[in-house]
Order: C-alpha cells, then sequence, then structure tokens
C-alpha cells in the first residue's frame, strides 16, 4: 500500500520532470529521461520504449537492470530486434502483441503474470526468459499520446520490484502516474519533433533560394555553399585557439546555428541580381557578348582594304600593312574584353586610338569603331565590371540586409541580418554598405568576411578569372591585412589553425594546393612565419 508521503514525493517528482521535459531539446535524451522516469516511479526492473513508425513499433530504448541491458539512445549498444507490425499481412490488426494492441487501441495494458495471461501471446518473453534464465512476469504497457490523441510510441514497464525484492504487480497508483508522465512526456516529444521539423522546413526554404540563384546562376551557387562552410570551419578555429586576443572567444550551440544560418543566407540578395550581371565573363558581355559585334566591324574594315587593293587604291605593301595593323587592333580587343587584375594607362590609350577607327555601317554613313559604351568597358581597369554594374552587384548586400531585416527572426537568430549583412564591410570602415569599422563588428561578422574573401579568391567556377592557387590567394589575404581590409587577427588563426589547408583539401583543386613561403607573405609576423614554416604539411 502506498502512503499519502509516498503519493507526494512521485507527484512531486512528476512535476519537476515535467518541467525538465519542457526545457530538453535534445529528443534522445529526453527520451532516456523518460523512460528511466517512468522505471523510477515503479521501481521495475525493465523498461522499453517502441518508436511508432507507420504500422511498425521500432525498439528505441531498452534498460534491464537484473540483466545489466542498456542499449539504444546514448548508449551507443545498437538493439538488434526487428520491428513489430500493427497488422497482419492480410491487413488485419495485430491484437496478439501487447505493445501493438495498447498501439492499435490507445489503452493502456496492465498485466500481472505474463504466463498465465489468456489474452496476449507472450510466446516470445517465454523464449527470451528461458534463453536468459529471466523471469518476465508483471507487464505495464502505456500508449504515448500527441495533443491530437495520435499514438507517437508506447512505453512498457517489467517486472515491479517490491519492498522485500520480489517481483510484485504494477499497482493503480503505478499505472496512473506512468500515464501521466506518459502524457507530459508525449506531448513534449511531439513539440520537440515539431521544433525540428520547422528548422527542417527553414533550413529547406534556405537551401530552396539558394537553389534560385543557382539556377541563375551556377557560380554563385557553388559560392553560396562554400562560404557558409569556411564561415563554420573559422568559427570553430576561433573558438579553439589558445593565443592571441581570439582566446577567450567562445560559441554555444545555438550560436553555431545562427551563424550557420548566416552563412547560408549572406548573399540571399543575388536572387534580385539580373543574370548578364552576375555572370558577366567579358567586358563586353550583356545577354551575349558583343565581341562577336566588334569582330564584325573588323571584317568590314578587312574587306575595305581588299576592295581598295583590288580597286588600286591600295599598293600591296600598304594593303599588307593595313591587314596587319587592323589584325594586330583586333587581338588587342580581345585580349582587353577578358579582364584582369590590372590594365595601364598605356593599355587603355591603346583601346581608346583603335575605338577612334572609323568604319561605314549598314546606312553608309561613317562611324567610330567603338561607341563610347563599347570603348568604356573595354577600359575596365580590373575585372569585368564597369561602375554601374559594380553598384548593381554592391546593392545585392543592401538587398541581404533589408530581405533578412524584414523577418521576425526569435531571439536565438535575431543576429541573422547583421553576421550576413556585414561581410562585405573593412575593418577601416570603408566598406559598404554601411562603413562599419572594425569595433562595430562582431567577431561572426568578422569571420564571414574572410570566408567571403577566400572562396572567391580560390574559386574555379567563375566566368570572369582564373582560380589562384593557395599561395597566391594566401598573398592576396595577407595584403588585405594591412590594408585594414580583413580582421588582422583572425587572418592569424586562419593560418595558425590550417583553416585554409582544410578547406583546400575539401573544396579546391589538388593542382591550386601549392607550397607558401610564409616568410614572404604580407601581414605574417616573423615568428608566425617561422611556426608556419617548422609544421608545414606537405601540399
Amino acid at each position: 500500500m502506498t502512503s499519502e508521503h509516498d503519493i507526494r514525493i512521485r507527484l512531486e517528482t512528476l512535476n519537476r520532470i515535467g518541467a525538465a521535459l519542457s526545457s530538453d531539446r535534445d529528443i534522445d535524451v529526453l527520451m532516456e529521461r523518460i523512460v528511466e522516469a517512468a522505471r523510477s516511479f515503479t521501481q521495475a526492473d525493465g523498461a522499453t520504449f517502441y518508436r511508432k513508425s507507420g504500422d511498425r513499433l521500432s525498439f528505441d530504448l531498452l534498460r534491464n537492470i537484473s540483466l545489466g541491458q542498456y542499449r539504444g539512445g546514448s548508449s551507443g549498444v545498437p538493439i538488434n530486434l526487428p520491428d513489430i507490425t500493427l497488422h497482419h499481412e492480410d491487413g488485419s490488426p495485430n491484437h496478439s502483441l501487447v505493445v501493438a494492441h495498447a498501439a492499435l487501441t490507445g489503452t493502456t495494458v496492465n498485466v500481472g503474470d505474463a504466463y498465465s495471461e489468456p489474452g496476449f501471446d507472450f510466446s516470445g518473453t517465454r523464449a527470451f526468459d528461458a534463453r536468459t534464465g529471466y523471469h518476465s512476469r508483471s507487464f505495464l504497457t502505456v500508449p504515448m499520446k500527441d495533443h491530437a490523441e495520435e499514438v507517437i510510441g508506447v512505453l512498457q514497464l517489467i517486472n515491479a520490484i517490491g519492498p522485500e525484492g520480489e517481483i510484485r504487480e504494477f499497482t493503480d497508483a503505478d499505472q496512473q502516474l506512468v500515464e501521466s508522465l506518459a502524457s507530459q512526456a508525449a506531448i513534449a516529444l511531439n513539440n520537440q519533433a515539431l521544433l525540428e521539423q520547422m528548422a527542417q522546413l527553414f533550413e529547406s526554404l534556405i537551401h530552396l533560394i539558394n537553389t534560385a540563384i543557382d539556377e541563375k546562376s551556377p557560380y554563385t551557387g557553388g559560392h553560396c555553399e562554400r562560404v557558409p562552410a569556411l564561415t563554420m570551419m573559422l568559427a570553430e578555429a576561433a573558438v579553439r585557439t589558445g593565443v592571441g586576443p581570439l582566446a577567450g572567444f567562445t560559441l554555444d550551440e545555438d550560436d553555431r546555428y545562427e551563424l550557420k544560418i548566416a552563412g547560408l543566407l549572406h548573399d540571399c540578395g543575388k536572387i534580385t541580381t539580373p543574370v548578364h550581371v552576375v555572370d558577366k565573363a567579358t567586358k563586353l558581355e550583356t545577354l551575349f557578348d558583343r565581341i562577336a559585334l566588334v569582330d564584325t566591324r573588323f571584317e568590314v574594315l578587312l574587306r575595305d582594304a581588299e576592295i581598295a587593293h583590288l580597286k588600286g587604291e591600295l599598293d600591296s605593301s600598304g594593303y599588307q600593312q593595313r591587314i596587319a595593323s587592323l589584325q594586330a587592333d583586333r587581338e588587342t580587343l580581345r585580349r582587353s574584353n577578358t579582364g584582369g587584375e590590372f590594365m595601364s594607362d598605356a593599355q587603355v590609350a591603346e583601346i581608346e586610338r583603335i575605338a577612334a577607327h572609323l568604319w561605314r555601317g549598314p546606312d553608309g554613313c561613317l562611324r567610330p569603331l567603338l561607341d563610347a559604351e563599347e570603348c568604356m568597358n573595354l577600359c575596365i581597369r580590373r575585372g569585368t565590371l564597369n561602375a554601374a554594374e559594380r553598384e548593381i552587384i554592391n546593392n545585392h548586400i543592401v538587398m541581404t540586409i533589408r530581405m533578412l531585416e524584414a523577418l521576425p527572426w526569435p531571439p536565438h537568430l535575431r543576429k541573422v541580418p547583421e553576421y550576413a549583412g556585414g561581410h562585405h564591410e573593412r575593418m577601416d570602415g570603408k566598406g559598404y554598405p554601411r562603413g562599419l569599422t572594425r569595433e562595430q563588428m562582431s567577431i561572426p561578422a568578422r569571420v564571414m568576411g574572410i570566408a567571403d574573401v577566400f572562396e572567391a579568391l580560390t574559386a574555379s567556377d567563375r566566368p570572369y578569372k582564373a582560380a589562384k592557387t593557395l599561395s597566391e590567394s594566401i598573398q592576396i589575404l595577407g595584403r588585405m591585412k594591412l590594408d585594414q581590409h580583413i580582421d588582422p587577427d583572425l587572418f592569424d588563426v586562419f593560418l595558425r589553425e590550417r583553416v585554409y589547408l582544410d578547406y583546400a583539401r575539401q573544396f579546391l583543386d589538388p593542382a591550386q594546393i601549392d607550397r607558401i613561403d610564409w616568410h614572404r607573405v604580407p601581414g605574417v609576423s616573423a615568428a608566425l612565419a617561422d611556426e608556419l614554416s617548422a609544421t608545414e604539411p606537405p601540399p
């Protein structure tokens, strides 16, 4: 007979467990807590939790004190037992097995002695007892139902132990307590499952956005995949570093998830950027590469020269000189069209000279070989984008911030817009769009800035540039550190913790992974260069 004191203690314990169930986020830990609480309440020797999936019950957790069994959950020991089907092959319900019956009917089954119970098939239990020497007698089988009264699992307790160590039946008080626990646990379990489903849906929507960007531009799609990976690599390296100003930097699981989401969304604004700007492979490309039009004009000039020669207006020597000059000028424009790291004043002057050539158009009028817009594009000093197009590209970060700030972020994700929107800022305040300085930026935002730059330098899928080697990319990053473009402390961590190498081995072509002369890298101190050189792995 359970005393009022014992009942009060059990109820207080039940309330405490109910509060814990509401706060636990890990479903496996949650279920272990449930199973152990139910076993402890009833002083049961064994406990099993079956998770319902479709028409089956699978063994999820198994505990048995006498046999020393601890399987499933965090134990790491698998439960090698077949699932229990709720219906036979002919479609009839499987009411012969007690756990299947409880799942099908949603009712608790309390069996005092399995060996004398006529209503259920305990042949499997008897075979287990014969094999192990165990004696399975009393069973309490409780279905776990969610808020919609749907059975999501079954909790089964075996052999309640009396005060003298004897096996006893489960009492009505035992049953009421376990049913109450199972009810709370089912709702908590269902809530956690719903939270996980919502998180999965949320991340799926993010990937859907990146897929849409990928469909517009496969180059940006690869970028959207690699930057989050590199961001998390560098963030974890900053956490584990034990030296320098970042030695005390920490991230909890919420912080990591927040930064991961920011990484995935850091370029979501590019969904608004025109494809012909994002993928501009050459300086004259819009919807197509207009170098073909320039080639056609040269063909007109070449034929004009040939006609002049045939008419006797141009002697053979002059004709050959004209042809060679036109072909050289055409080759100059073709080279200029591909873009590059830098175009000199002399090269710009050469293009302007060529642009002034006159050719006769379809209307019979003479006009410059290149119009003002074509000449301006071919004179782009770096890359392939002109000032207006670069402004369009830069606007993607404004759109990213605007889109993300418009969302009702929960507290654990409220910094996503800040992190995602800060990857084009500079430490000296000369970045965009807000011109933030290093002191105004969080460490995660600065992490993303380095990840964005390094990925762009090493990417092999850009149409407008060749992929740089590891040593070239590190050299550029070093100069960017000295120019106060990137965070100097994170740059040191990036090198000291070999983040660049981990990333390279995962994402770069092996041909890009070359040896680095650390003493020649700008921004690397002599001491760090010595340390890196001494531990440099082979390329």
